[in-house]
Order: structure tokens, then sequence, then C-alpha cells
């Protein structure tokens, strides 16, 4: 899987969010019902008109171990925080990135990427995990196709 380090100054995501039960490993499903809602409903249709860079972000803006939830957010990128008051503003902070670039169709490819980046990749790198919300980034295309990419964005610190 490819990795790479790249350092990002903040920018503000907008999108809708929903809390996610993470107990008997429900999240996934969870998210993957969340995105379908999303498509149905027009949601995904209209980050992508408001959006900046034509990519939609899954952001963990959330977690809550000791609860057993998270909060996730499906977004786009924005050059301000929107008032419409179908959607919310977050502030993604200013980070060192590891970005981990995933082939595949979903949900399947990015639930590796992210089993990849967190049970191989940091526990042997230099780095530990940051305080900053973890990110997936989905470009436009065909979500279903072996040759979709998409990327897991994890925020780094040295250790």
């Amino acid at each position: 899987m490819d990795v790479r380090i790249m350092e990002r100054e903040a920018f503000i995501v907008v999108g809708k969010s929903r809390q996610v039960n993470c107990l008997n490993e429900e999240h996934p499903q969870r998210i993957s019902e969340f995105w379908a809602e999303s498509h149905q409903d027009g949601t995904l249709e209209e980050l992508v008109r408001i959006g900046t860079t034509g990519e939609l972000f899954g952001v963990c803006v959330d977690m809550q171990p000791d609860q057993g939830v998270l909060t996730y957010m499906i977004a786009c990128v924005a050059d301000r925080a929107l008032d419409e008051s179908s959607f919310t503003s977050f502030t993604i902070p200013t980070a060192t990135w590891a970005v981990f670039t995933s082939t595949g169709p979903l949900p399947g490819a990015i639930q590796q990427a992210f089993g990849y980046a967190f049970q191989e990749w940091l526990p042997a790198s230099e780095y530990r995990h940051a305080p900053a919300p973890d990110l997936e980034v989905y470009p436009s295309g065909d979500t279903m196709a072996a040759d979709y990419r998409c990327e897991v964005w994890i925020p780094i610190v040295k250790k």
C-alpha cells in the first residue's frame, strides 16, 4: 500500500454528521448505511456541487472509545462555513498526515487501508496518532470499480 507523509494547513469541511455505535464492530456497517442514505436523499450531489475540490470526505470527527461511539461526517471542502441549516461546518486543523492510497471497490478498500494503517504501519513507524480527525478522501469516480483509488489520512506526530 502506498504511504506518503504530507503537511496541510487547516481547512473547512461542510456536511452532515451522525453518531455511530462502535460496539460489536457495528460502525463499518452503520457508516456504509449513512453513505447510502446520503446518496439516496441527494446529500452527496449537493456536497459535490458546493465543494471546492470535487472530492467527498468521510471525517471521524469525535472518537469516544470509552462510550463506544464516534461522530462521523460526510463532507466536502468549502471556502467558508455555510449558513445552511441542513449542513454543519467543521475545521480540520493544521496537521501532518500519513496518507494511505487504496485501490479497489468500496467499502472493502477503505477498510483495508484503515486496517493496514493502524495494525501494521503506525505501530512499526516513528509516529503516533495525533489529536485530530481521521479522514477518508473520495475522488469522483466509480466507487465499485477494481481500479477506484481513494485515501485514508491519519494525523501523526513523531513518537
